[in-house]
């Protein structure tokens, strides 16, 4: 009976070894993948390469860069421009990480799958680009705001007998 034992001893420790082996390889792999995702950046322009923006595989925008004729956008364009391409270039993240997981872990992996699925829930695809408005440059009509600054004038409540009234223009002239 104590030969049985041994044998069933021996087999347990082997199969521990081999569970170790295996997780230390697993955790070369992931550490691996760590290394490969945190050097993922994406670039992206715009059509006309006034504006350049970059994410990295986090999300967080690293480098923007606005040549000399970004600034014949009006201000609320520029800013949802630049918006777009974030937007973007975050959405290539997934595929990145995707090729990253393929390169190092592997698609089977449990875990791997889920770091893939919290990116793709994370940077989803970004809303299809919208065409500017014809007309809208920086040459376009705005209507002139009034300035909010500025304290409103209220009328004191008297009236004076002169003043103009829509029925009635009293004694005064309305042409003053």
């Amino acid at each position: 009976m104590s030969e049985d034992f041994g044998r069933d001893i021996g087999a347990a420790e082997r199969m521990v070894r081999e569970w170790q082996d295996r997780a230390a390889e697993k955790a070369e792999k992931f550490t691996r993948l760590q290394q490969h995702v945190e050097q993922i950046s994406v670039t992206e322009t715009s059509r006309d390469g006034a504006i350049r923006v970059t994410v990295a595989s986090s999300g967080m925008l690293q480098d923007l860069q606005l040549a000399d004729n970004a600034n014949n956008r009006p201000m609320p364009r520029l800013g949802a421009e630049i918006m777009r391409l974030v937007q973007q270039a975050q959405a290539k993240i997934p595929g990145q990480m995707q090729q990253a997981v393929e390169d190092t872990v592997g698609l089977a992996d449990p875990a791997a799958q889920h770091v893939l699925d919290q990116a793709r829930r994370h940077f989803p695809e970004p809303p299809p680009e919208e065409e500017p408005p014809r007309g809208a440059g920086p040459n376009e009509i705005r209507p002139a705001v009034e300035d909010d600054h500025q304290p409103l004038r209220r009328p004191s409540g008297r009236r004076r007998p002169d003043d103009f009234d829509d029925e009635d223009f009293g004694n005064g002239s309305f042409l003053r």
